[in-house]
C-alpha cells in the first residue's frame, strides 16, 4: 500500500507538469493557465449542481427510510472528483469530470461496487454485523 501511495503522489504531479507544459509549448502560457482555471470553475460549479442532487436524493432515501448506500456512493464520487479538479492538472480534470457527470459516474460507481464485492467474497474486506 505505502508503494502504491509514493507512485501515487510522485509518479501524478511528474505526469501532469509533464502534460502542462506539452499544452504550454503548444499554446502558450496564457491560454494554458486559462485552461487551467476554467476547468477548475467549470468543475466546481459542476460539483455543486451535482452534491445539491444528490444530497437531495439521500434526503429522498432517508425519508422513505429506505438505505440510501447509491446516494452516498455518489457523495462520495461528487466530492472526489471536486478535490481532483482542485488540482492544478488536465488528466486530474479529466478523472475529475468523469467523476461528476452523471453518465460516466454511472460507470465508475459500477467499477467500484464490483470491485468491494469481489473484495468481500475473496476476504480482502471483513464485513461485522451485529
Amino acid at each position: 500500500m505505502f508503494v502504491r501511495l509514493l507512485l501515487l503522489f510522485t509518479l501524478v504531479p511528474i505526469v501532469e507538469l509533464a502534460v502542462l507544459i506539452e499544452i504550454g509549448q503548444h499554446l502558450g502560457m496564457l491560454p494554458t493557465v486559462a485552461l487551467v482555471l476554467a476547468t477548475g470553475a467549470l468543475g466546481a460549479a459542476l460539483a455543486r449542481r451535482e452534491g445539491i442532487q444528490a444530497f437531495h436524493r439521500l434526503r429522498d432515501s432517508i425519508g422513505q427510510g429506505s438505505f440510501p448506500g447509491e446516494a452516498i456512493l455518489d457523495g462520495v464520487l461528487i466530492l472526489g472528483g471536486g478535490l481532483l479538479l482542485l488540482t492544478p492538472g488536465i488528466l486530474t480534470d479529466l478523472l475529475g469530470f468523469a467523476a461528476l457527470v452523471p453518465g460516466t459516474r454511472y460507470f465508475i460507481k459500477y467499477y467500484l461496487k464490483t470491485a468491494i464485492e469481489r473484495r468481500i467474497r475473496s476476504g480482502s474486506i471483513q464485513v461485522h454485523t451485529r
